[in-house]
């Protein structure tokens, strides 16, 4: 069985909330786009971000991953986005967990910030698929962690 260890350490543990979604079935490059997006963030505004995102109603800008993306509408200083709705309705279950677990601490949910989002690499679900000729085809699905942390301000 692993052990999970986060890549945080709080300076004041108990004003500070943290969760984490290990080997969610999501793109890593979408998550990475998306914890850049909602870091620094009130955890209320995060949430209407993601909702919104996952409605197609506002893009997620992408600053990293660009290559051949297109131009979206409402994109404050940067111009390449998309609209990434798996990544986001998963990262907002962990984002209701993060707050699940503030309010079992006894912290201010309206008062949280998040300070910490990050999104790693999992391991990959290797499959292949029978091919003529004695050939096959790989489909391979990635797996990504992701961690949050808000703290009381």
């Amino acid at each position: 069985m692993p052990s999970w260890g986060y890549s945080f350490k709080p300076k004041e543990p108990e004003k500070t909330a943290i969760a984490s979604g290990r080997d969610l079935r999501i793109s890593p490059k979408h998550a990475r786009e998306i914890c850049s997006a909602i870091k620094g963030l009130k955890l209320e505004d995060a949430k209407k971000l993601l909702e919104d995102v996952a409605e197609g109603r506002k893009p997620i800008a992408f600053r990293r991953h660009h290559g051949k993306v297109g131009h979206r509408r409402g994109l404050e200083g940067w111009h390449a986005g998309r609209y990434p709705k798996k990544a986001s309705k998963t990262i907002l279950k962990v984002l209701e967990a993060l707050e699940a677990n503030a309010s079992e601490k006894g912290l201010d949910s309206d008062r949280l910030k998040i300070v910490h989002a990050a999104a790693q690499r999992g391991p990959k679900i290797r499959k292949y698929m029978p091919r003529a000729f004695g050939r096959s085809t790989p489909y391979f699905q990635e797996l990504t962690h992701v961690e949050l942390a808000a703290v009381e301000a």
